[in-house]
């Protein structure tokens, strides 16, 4: 059994669905002892890890299903050696409301000076690519950097009728202020200590 916890939501693996079925039942009478009860739309059992992609192409099932945590949708995939491996996406969701709260803030400091604005969106940028910059999801920091910069060309131009700022130039302020969109955490097996047949390398 493994188990992540932030705040009130949580996960739980098991290996054997039995043993999730049981845990499940105890929890939802134990929270009803208290007047509690499992978010009905948030709770829901799923097979997910090394062996459901093939146990579900066996049954016709589909490919395995995918659940969100803490702002990532997390899939079943393969390492390019063929080795299972979680990935881990932004959430279009999560990542479309923190752009719309960027371009709120953006028409705010419409008339701030360049170094200003541009301090505030580098803080933004990294801010998001420390979080989010884990492996497997480079096209979504990417995305996300590449919007920013644009919201931010859109800005300065609405600054005057005839305030039209050419790419090239966005491109050189882009490159000072915003941070690159690089991965930033280790991959699980160097993480956890595990090689990526499984094997443990710590002692």
């Amino acid at each position: 059994m493994i188990a992540v916890r932030y705040a009130d939501d949580f996960i739980i693996g098991f290996q054997y669905q039995e043993e999730a079925e049981q845990l499940l039942s105890a929890l939802r009478d134990r929270l009803k002892k208290f007047g509690l009860e499992l978010h009905p739309e948030k709770t829901r059992m799923i097979e997910f890890g090394r062996f459901p992609a093939h146990n579900r192409r066996r049954r016709g099932d589909g490919k395995p299903k995918t659940f969100c945590f803490l702002g990532f949708r997390h899939v079943c995939g393969k390492t390019r050696q063929g080795y299972f491996t979680v990935i881990r996406q932004t959430m279009r969701e999560r990542m479309r409301t923190k752009l719309k709260a960027v371009k709120v803030e953006l028409q705010r400091r419409r008339h701030d000076s360049i170094p200003l604005v541009g301090a505030y969106l580098r803080a933004v940028v990294g801010g998001y690519i420390r979080y989010f910059g884990v492996p497997f999801n480079s096209r979504a920091i990417g995305a996300f950097r590449y919007v920013v910069g644009y919201l931010w060309k859109k800005s300065l131009e609405r600054r005057s009728q005839t305030g039209r700022i050419t790419w090239e130039r966005m491109g050189r302020l882009i490159a000072k202020w915003l941070p690159p969109a690089r991965i930033c955490h280790p991959y699980p097996h160097q993480r956890l200590g595990v090689n990526i047949q499984g094997k443990s390398r710590m002692r």
